[in-house]
């Protein structure tokens, strides 16, 4: 039996999540106007998360610094995240797309894997029923998803990856040399921009060119297992199964995926602490504490490697699980470019026994459970963007700063020039 894959991706969700929620409002649609998620307009600081099609237009991309962003649109709207509501939204549009698979597989918190095959009875048509699932979406939840159909995985992304939003796209094996093979190199799926370099400089500068080129070639220019996989990528193999995952089993998680190579401490440090303020927070919401901790993230090479370690005590303390996070981080990580960073809390339990170390100050992390519980308080009665952490602003202004500075030194360059 054939497979029958669907790839269902939320459209820009963080910002489409928000836009839905100011529509009922009463107030603008974020999505038609320059606007983007982010960190605090007023201070310039942090960074665009998330991007409307309008604020595209204006050269603004996912990961650079605000201040840079209201460089380029001075009338950019820019709102603060809110996980709690993108989590809501993350569980509405899954359970809508777990209602019609026999496999669902989440691949991040917006995007699904669903394996529809031997679904034909019920299902007969795969357009049909992806369209189905789209507008039920849209009407239910009031955002806009696009649907790729293949046999595997891989072109099922690939297809949904075509035009957005709100669009149906199918990638069979058939239809890989007129629809995918003309695309640029770099939208191959994990091709990063290291490879991507490397293969242009070599003349590949299609999907198609790496398709039809000499593996043995493509192994010596990337390495033996990245340039199999990109190999096998660009002629539309792929074999790996639609995995059902059980969320409580994982304990609780956060990844982010990554459009920009991540390449520094700089940049990844808020974003381990950001994510840590996440897990703790659901985490402390449950009454629970954890036993165990782990980082994990995935190179621009389809590597991925996770690193965790067994507390002495459980914990609960946002600051407490960030220090664990950082250094399990800095022992595992090589400087590789990254693609995808995640932090899990596993060992769940409700016990609060602890044994204090001779050199922990009680004192300190009494005062570090009352921010936590501050925070959550505040964030309860009024909302996530009210208040976030002064380390994670402060890393996200050098950012801002140094990339500032960069493109003053690219300014003064051209004029020498």
């Amino acid at each position: 039996m054939q497979r029958l894959i669907f790839h269902v991706d939320v459209n820009s969700a963080f910002l489409s999540w928000e836009a839905a929620k100011r529509v009922k409002q009463g107030l603008p649609d974020l999505r038609e106007i320059p606007s983007c998620i982010g960190g605090d307009p007023k201070k310039r600081t942090g960074i665009v998360v998330a991007k409307s099609i309008p604020a595209k237009k204006y050269g603004i991309q996912t990961g650079e610094p605000m201040g840079m962003a209201l460089q380029k649109c001075p009338d950019l709207v820019c709102v603060p995240s809110d996980f709690a509501l993108y989590d809501r939204c993350s569980k509405a549009f899954k359970s809508i797309c777990a209602s019609y698979a026999p496999v669902m597989e989440s691949f991040s918190i917006d995007e699904v894997f669903l394996d529809m095959t031997g679904t034909g009875q019920i299902y007969p048509d795969p357009v049909v029923t992806a369209c189905e699932i789209k507008d039920r979406i849209y009407r239910e939840l009031g955002f806009t998803v696009n649907v790729g159909i293949s046999t595997n995985k891989l072109l099922a992304k690939m297809a949904s990856d075509f035009e957005k939003p709100n669009k149906v796209h199918s990638l069979y094996p058939e239809e890989v040399p007129q629809k995918m093979w003309p695309l640029p190199v770099r939208d191959l799926l994990f091709l990063g921009k290291a490879s991507e370099k490397k293969l242009v400089q070599n003349g590949i500068r299609t999907i198609g060119d790496l398709a039809r080129a000499n593996e043995k070639e493509i192994q010596m220019l990337l390495g033996e297992k990245a340039g199999h996989q990109l190999y096998l990528s660009a002629n539309g193999i792929d074999d790996s199964p639609v995995k059902a995952q059980r969320e409580e089993a994982k304990g609780i998680s956060v990844e982010t995926t990554f459009d920009e190579d991540i390449v520094s401490y700089e940049q990844i440090f808020p974003i381990l602490l950001s994510q840590c303020d996440i897990v703790a927070a659901r985490m402390r919401r449950e009454g629970k504490k954890c036993n165990c901790v782990a980082v994990s993230f995935r190179t621009l090479e389809f590597k991925n490697k996770s690193h965790q370690r067994k507390l002495d005590n459980p914990t609960d303390v946002t600051n407490e699980i960030y220090q664990n996070v950082r250094q399990l981080f800095q022992e595992s990580w090589s400087g590789q470019p990254l693609r995808l960073i995640g932090v899990a809390l596993t060992g769940l339990t409700e016990d609060d026994f602890i044994q204090m170390s001779l050199f922990e100050d009680p004192k300190k992390r009494e005062q570090q459970k009352k921010l936590d519980e501050a925070m959550d308080n505040i964030r309860k009665k009024f909302g996530n963007d009210k208040i976030s952490r002064a380390s994670t602003m402060n890393v996200s202004g050098r950012i801002a700063r140094k990339a500032k500075a960069q493109m003053e030194n690219g300014r003064k360059k051209n004029d020498e020039q």
